[in-house]
């Protein structure tokens, strides 16, 4: 059987997607508390635009929002939606006022789906029939609803360990006193209680958010009772408001984007010298934003199907067990290959990394970050991974190793060179050590290493020099024009410019589509382009009196668009008829040519590079690479 090189090569550990999969360091625990008084129902204004808008639907909005959102973010997180101050009772602790919406009769959580999402934006037309609102905490009675939502979010909360888990409850309320209807000793011993509880969830390591809702003419007033239940001091109080209504703006309009809790991708095995090695833990400090894998499902039953290979006789077409001998063709013979073979073939690196030695940071040029780099630091996660055993003399802890190996390379202002790599992908690369940076509001840089991935001399691209004809001097911009072309960048300058602020188009809309495909939608989720240009911004008089003088400096006042739009095309129409011209040529050359016996016979080396090339033209096939390239991308059109 002939080998295939790209399957050869190919292990599952070099799939883009896996370079930064591990486990799932941690996972989000979310209960959404949602008010349900009747106050929640009451129209936020009277205008006719915002007819029939209330807090109850806003609330709602934003977590459906959020819901969809962490399919694609953070799928392993698990949610519990529930309402309080309802007139049914849905909870496992039977408790009145608290009504659970997905997951009342058991205790753990949801992950969101898009069955969950598709019940909940049908709750508003439900709600009055099916589970009702009321007020919960009133005058003359000992029912305390908020106490109740908070016992209940905290029994669903209770499972994980705070390490591994972020529990959080996220209130929803546009009433700022709870307990402003009831009067003496009852309403200070509901305060108690209800601080009290509250104040065992965090010891739990549980976080209570508070998201308020209010009126446009109104104001929340967290002070007379919210800033004692989340814990906010009175320097904080100022900016809560503002940065709480930030966060319900970004939950109504969460962008559909991977979001990493963790960092962490995985650890490896730094290789020393002398049998000295330690455990490192590698972050990314920058992750690509993919697609989902594609899963192939079966028609019936959506069973998600495996990937199976079997090998089938040309003479008889009986099915055959996978040979343990794959053969290579070279120089007209056949090398055969053992399985035991082929897998130390692949084992060009060991995935591990072995230090090379030390070269001055001179010698770091900036074009070598062909990628983001990989932030290192120690772990001392492991016994096994901390102790090493040198000349009978026991060196314990990764990090004792690792701080001496960088405070003494930025002593001397040196980088470390390594080898690393994947199986099919070993390369170079350079540790240089960082410094801790601190400012008075504490750490801005952790101390540690980057990795950075160093380039083969094949991916540097020289920078071709243009010669012109011997006497004649290189076209040069005037200080006008310059001067025309720095104002004109003023212009159009971006103010505090970051890629932060702009989303994936493409990826928006792949996510979209599935959205709509899951919810059973009729239309598409509208998706706005943030990188298109911005018209309004670029017709300001100011822009257009920029631009029209740039054109003019470089152009003259007599330059026709038109007319060298003509002229453009009248040149790529030239070149389009010397490209046919050149084909045709190739064609007539090819046929004087036996290609099939040529490749039998094994002397299409014996060809020139121009004679391989009529080929290749004649078969509209690419004409770039070295004369073995050539060969074999006609062998493999010829289906040798």
């Amino acid at each position: 059987m002939d080998l295939d090189p790209e399957d050869l090569f190919k292990d599952d550990e070099d799939d883009p997607e896996n370079e930064f999969q591990g486990r799932e360091y941690t996972k989000e625990l979310v209960v959404y508390l949602v008010d349900a008084s009747p106050q929640m129902f009451s129209p936020i204004s009277t205008l006719d635009d915002n007819k029939g808008e209330n807090h109850f639907g806003i609330a709602v909005n934003c977590i459906s929002q959020s819901l969809k959102s962490q399919i694609i973010s953070r799928s392993y997180d698990e949610v519990a939606i529930c309402f309080f101050n309802t007139s049914k009772k849905k909870n496992l602790q039977d408790l009145n006022g608290v009504f659970v919406f997905n997951v009342a009769e058991r205790e753990d959580l949801d992950r969101p789906t898009a069955r969950l999402i598709k019940e909940f934006d049908s709750i508003e037309e439900t709600f009055a029939k099916e589970i009702g609102s009321q007020y919960g905490i009133i005058s003359g009675s000992r029912e305390n609803s908020l106490y109740n939502a908070i016992w209940v979010a905290q029994a669903l909360l209770r499972k994980g360990s705070a390490k591994t888990t972020d529990k959080r409850m996220l209130l929803f309320t546009n009433n700022d006193d709870p307990f402003g209807d009831i009067r003496g000793a009852t309403k200070a011993d509901m305060i108690r209680t209800t601080l009290q509880r509250a104040k065992d969830a965090q010891d739990l390591g549980i976080s209570i958010e508070l998201l308020p809702l209010c009126r446009p003419e109104e104001e929340f007033n967290v002070s007379l009772f919210y800033a004692d239940l989340i814990g906010l001091d009175d320097e904080d109080l100022d900016q809560f408001i503002p940065s709480a209504g930030e966060k319900l703006e970004d939950m109504k309009d969460e962008l559909r984007k991977r979001m990493f809790k963790k960092r962490k991708v995985r650890r490896i095995t730094f290789l020393i010298s002398n049998g000295i090695s330690i455990e490192l833990n590698t972050y990314a400090l920058v992750r690509p934003t993919l697609p989902g894998q594609i899963t192939w499902l079966d028609s019936v039953t959506n069973v998600p199907l495996k990937t199976e290979r079997s090998f089938i006789c040309a003479d008889t077409g009986a099915l055959l067990e996978e040979p343990s001998k794959r053969v290579q063709s070279y120089k007209g013979e056949n090398v055969k290959f053992s399985t035991e073979e082929l897998t130390e073939i692949k084992r060009v690196s060991t995935g591990q990394l072995r230090l090379l030695g030390f070269k001055p940071l001179s010698c770091l040029k900036d074009y070598y970050n062909l990628r983001p780099s990989t932030f290192v630091f120690p772990s001392d996660e492991s016994n096994d991974s901390v102790s090493v055993l040198r000349y009978n003399q026991e060196i314990l802890g990764s990090s004792c190793i690792f701080i001496a190996l960088h405070r003494s390379m930025l002593r001397l202002r040196r980088f470390a060179l390594a080898f690393y790599g994947s199986s099919s992908h070993p390369q170079l690369v350079a540790l240089v050590a960082q410094d801790e940076i601190t400012s008075s509001c504490g750490q801005v840089e952790p101390p540690g290493m980057h990795m950075i991935y160093l380039p083969y001399s094949d991916d540097i691209r020289h920078v071709e020099e243009l010669h012109v004809d011997v006497g004649s001097v290189a076209p040069r911009a005037t200080d006008d024009k310059v001067k025309k072309a720095d104002a004109l960048m003023k212009r159009v300058d971006l103010k505090d410019f970051s890629v932060c602020q702009f989303a994936n188009p493409a990826l928006q809309r792949h996510y979209a589509v599935l959205q709509a495909l899951a919810l059973d939608e009729d239309e598409m989720p509208e998706v706005k382009d943030e990188t298109l240009p911005d018209e309004q911004g670029m017709s300001r008089q100011g822009v257009v009196n920029a631009l029209e003088e740039f054109k003019i400096s470089v152009y003259g006042e007599n330059y026709d668009q038109e007319e060298a739009d003509a002229l453009s095309s009248k040149t790529s129409s030239e070149a389009a008829k010397k490209r046919k011209a050149i084909a045709e040529c190739a064609v007539k050359e090819c046929a004087n040519y036996d290609w099939a016996e040529l490749a039998d016979n094994g002397k299409l080396k014996d060809l020139t590079v121009v004679e391989l090339k009529y080929y290749l033209a004649a078969h509209s096939l690419t004409l770039t690479g070295k004369k073995d390239v050539l060969i074999s991308r006609i062998l493999t059109h010829l289906g040798k």
